[in-house]
């Protein structure tokens, strides 16, 4: 039952995407005459001119309608978190190809490429988190969302789920058009912001690598029937709480410094709602962990002691008990 739920969900991935792509490939190959008086050269013509237009069109009919419908059916908003990680990719590649694309070579294909491992590194800690499974499960804040709303679930999830997506994505993803519409030269900051999305991706690998075991040594003592560790405090989180997002936000900053450098500096906006974003799942996840009363405990020493976000060394505990008193 479990293989042949994967199998369909495996399926679904592959087709969902197809309507926009087809439809895309359909533009290019009719692009050439976009000033023609027909009904159809005139959305063409629109196509043309409207580059960010079309990928928001694009985005809202096939992942918020489409998903959205696909979710409904199957009582799953699942599908959202895997096309997370491939979605920058596609746009990528998107704004490369437009008929209006002019860009720098060099600079293109070294975004593409770090876009590239960027998505490679999180679509492998998806399916390694979830079993290698395709929809096992939807992101644990959904079905939070759908016991809080009940009944009303159905159509809030539209705007929740997929709506707020296409906020973040298109947003984060302005770096990606910006380097697709200056043709500028490469200088030092190009090579400031590729080594800040490296260290971004490589911080993000690691500690998410680093969660996966310590998760994997847990489940593993539980069936032994032996006492788990209540946190995680090794490795990259010995100096923040939450490495795997500092990486995260290294990797979408860095490439608002590639826009920033060809003037397009207004496109960091999408970077700092996500930071802010950030902030607010930060939140959640440590109230969460302190609902849980096997490490609530062990969390607050974590918190008093561990920076948020930012590596740094730990402070003292009893530095910290002597600051209260």
């Amino acid at each position: 039952m479990a293989s042949c739920r994967n199998l369909k969900n495996a399926v679904i991935a592959f087709l969902v995407p197809l309507p926009s792509v087809f439809f895309y490939l359909s533009f290019l190959n009719q692009y050439d005459s976009p000033n023609s008086s027909s009904l159809c050269s005139t959305l063409w013509s629109w196509c043309y001119h409207h580059p960010l237009l079309l990928a928001n069109t694009l985005f809202f009919l096939n992942v918020n309608v489409l998903f959205w419908v696909i979710g409904l059916i199957q009582s799953s908003h699942w599908m959202i978190d895997p096309y997370w990680t491939v979605i920058p990719v596609m746009l990528v590649h998107y704004y490369a190809t437009h008929p209006l694309a002019h860009y720098d070579l060099w600079r293109s294909r070294i975004v593409v490429l770090l876009t590239w491992v960027w998505s490679v590194r999180l679509t492998h800690n998806y399916f390694r988190r979830e079993g290698w499974q395709w929809g096992a499960r939807e992101d644990w804040r959904f079905t939070e969302m759908n016991e809080q709303y009940g009944k009303q679930w159905w159509w809030i999830s539209f705007f929740a789920v997929y709506v707020s997506q296409q906020m973040f994505l298109i947003a984060l993803s302005l770096p990606l058009y910006a380097v697709h519409t200056v043709n500028q030269p490469l200088s030092m900051w190009d090579l400031a912001a590729t080594v800040v999305c490296l260290f971004g991706i490589v911080i993000a690998y690691f500690s998410d690598t680093q969660l996966y075991e310590f998760v994997n040594r847990n489940n593993k003592l539980k069936e032994l029937g032996k006492p788990v560790a209540p946190v995680l405090d090794s490795g990259l989180w010995y100096y923040c709480r939450h490495p795997n997002y500092f990486g995260e936000q290294l990797w979408w900053w860095g490439l608002a410094v590639f826009a920033w450098n060809l003037g397009l500096g207004w496109t960091f906006i999408g970077a700092l709602v996500n930071s802010m974003c950030l902030a607010y799942v930060t939140k959640l996840v440590e109230d969460r962990m302190l609902k849980k009363e096997s490490r609530a405990k062990a969390f607050r020493l974590y918190q008093k002691t561990t920076s948020v976000w930012i590596p740094w060394f730990k402070s003292s505990p009893s530095g910290v008990k002597n600051k209260n008193a």
